[in-house]
């Protein structure tokens, strides 16, 4: 199996978007993740760009409840704010039945 090499604030949004689907973490596959150092006059961060698969016959239901809400959800993520989260694009359903989601997200260093 091939391990993706995450930044520390992208692991730590990565744990936070797990948690807030409050399911098994086997159930959502990440299927890929870039990151790009960001900064601005005053900040210093990263842009994400995440892709998650969720497979089951639930995989709706978990979508759902991952993404409601996703703009204003506060995470914990050690020594990082994420100032923005939202879908990049709707989510797909594949061929197996699972759903694809795309999220971008802002995190700026404390």
């Amino acid at each position: 199996m091939m391990k993706l090499a995450l930044s520390p604030a992208a692991a730590g949004l990565l744990r936070a978007l797990l948690a807030k689907a409050g399911i098994k973490r086997d159930r959502i596959l990440l299927t890929e993740c870039r990151s790009t150092d960001w900064h601005s006059l005053t900040f210093i961060g990263e842009r994400h760009e995440i892709e998650l698969r969720v497979a089951g016959p639930d995989a709706d239901l978990i979508c759902e409840r991952l993404t409601r809400g996703l703009n204003e959800a506060e995470f914990a993520i050690p020594g990082q704010l994420v100032a923005d989260i939202g879908l990049e694009r709707p989510p797909r359903r594949n061929s197996d039945s699972s759903v694809s989601l795309f999220i971008e997200a802002l995190t700026i260093a404390e």
